[in-house]
């Protein structure tokens, strides 16, 4: 693979395919700018404020290719050359440029030919080499390096070939090219999915191959297999297992359905978008954050009104909020609006319970963190 100053050229991009790295083609992963909204402390919005803001304001610059916001109001962005860039809340060095400032704006991160980001209270970044490195909050092990010391720079977790990344409240998940998936760090509900609570400073393997997909929040996890179907495990104290009780598991059991074909989580709930474009939702809702109208859990999935939903957001930390994308570009967000994070031009305590569009257009990707909501533009 030749990467000449640092840009993919349409060869490599085919190269990282074959090696694992991106997977198949995704059109919210194409480059283009990228816009966000709501709590802006310690600048967690990027946009050289501290201001809240409640409709989409552009983050300066080109070519976004993918974005994670964190739980502890950090976030990354990927560029298509290969570049990390990463701001906000500087939490043991979660921001990852060697210090524990916070930053109002992107600062770039040491190293080039990064091809994956995931962001929970530490940072978690993959090479299209295979290789895997971790940076920030490490008191229970999440960096996996077989201690609890903090680093505000990456440092390589052991192993190669690991291909899709995802981070938890205090714990991570990632799986390799071979279809295992792995977990670290925190596991007092089980979510760690290796049928123990003992924490772990290094990945064990969780049981099972064909994992495609990965979602780890506060204390559960979601994940999809290649047959359609989606497993859980962790915390149930919300339903958010769904499986019509509230008990929790350590180890992977399956939501009712098939042909799922995306996955996303709240705050101790989630969310499935089906083959046929219906989106559906289960577990807390205390701020309407299930999107059926109500403010009532529920520990089974049920369908949101509407169809034809395409990209769903991609959520971490104690967000309250939900958002997603119809196949026509078109942006809807529902739940808890304090901040304004619905991006209605409205910043007011009062919660949606079902979609409201959000303005705009050619939206391809979103990516919401606590109180904050970033979206790519093609």
């Amino acid at each position: 693979m030749s990467i000449t100053k640092n840009v993919f050229k349409i060869n490599d991009v085919y190269d990282l395919v074959l090696a694992g790295c991106i997977g198949p083609y995704d059109a919210s992963n194409d480059p283009g700018t990228l816009w966000v909204w709501g709590r802006g402390i310690q600048g967690n919005l990027g946009n050289n404020s501290i201001e809240d803001v409640s409709s989409p304001v552009q983050i300066p610059g080109t070519n976004w290719t993918s974005i994670s916001a964190g739980s502890s109001g950090a976030s990354m962005a990927l560029k298509f050359d290969g570049t990390i860039w990463s701001w906000g809340t500087n939490y043991r060095g979660g921001i990852g440029d060697n210090t524990t400032i916070n930053r109002s704006s992107p600062i770039q991160i040491s190293g080039t030919e990064w091809c994956g980001i995931a962001k929970g209270v530490g940072s978690l970044a993959v090479k299209t080499n295979g290789t895997l490195w971790a940076w920030g909050s490490n008191g229970n092990g999440q960096l996996g390096q077989i201690n609890t010391i903090h680093q505000s720079s990456p440092v390589q977790i052991p192993g190669t070939q690991w291909y899709l990344i995802r981070s938890g409240e205090n714990f991570n998940l990632a799986t390799k090219t071979d279809g295992t998936l792995w977990s670290w760090g925190y596991n007092a509900q089980g979510q760690l999915g290796d049928g123990s609570t003992i924490p772990k400073s290094s990945p064990i393997q969780i049981p099972g191959t064909q994992w495609v997909d990965i979602l780890g929040n506060s204390a559960h996890v979601l994940s999809r297999k290649t047959d359609g179907t989606i497993w859980t495990w962790g915390c149930n104290s919300e339903g958010q297992l769904g499986q019509i009780n509230t008990i929790h598991r350590s180890s992977p059991v399956q939501i009712p359905g098939t042909n799922w074909n995306s996955i996303s989580m709240g705050f101790r709930n989630g969310y499935g978008k089906k083959t046929d474009g219906t989106l559906w939702s289960w577990g807390y809702n205390a701020q309407g954050q299930l999107g059926d109208g109500s403010t009532i859990p529920k520990s089974s999935p049920i369908q949101i009104p509407g169809t034809q939903w395409g990209t769903i957001s991609s959520c971490a930390g104690f967000g309250l909020h939900f958002h997603a994308i119809k196949t026509n570009g078109t942006l809807w967000g529902w739940g808890r609006n304090d901040w304004g994070q619905q991006g209605t031009n409205t910043s007011n305590s009062l919660a949606r319970s079902s979609p409201v569009q959000i303005p705009g257009t050619d939206w391809i990707n979103i990516s919401s963190g606590t109180n904050i909501v970033h979206a790519k533009k093609c």
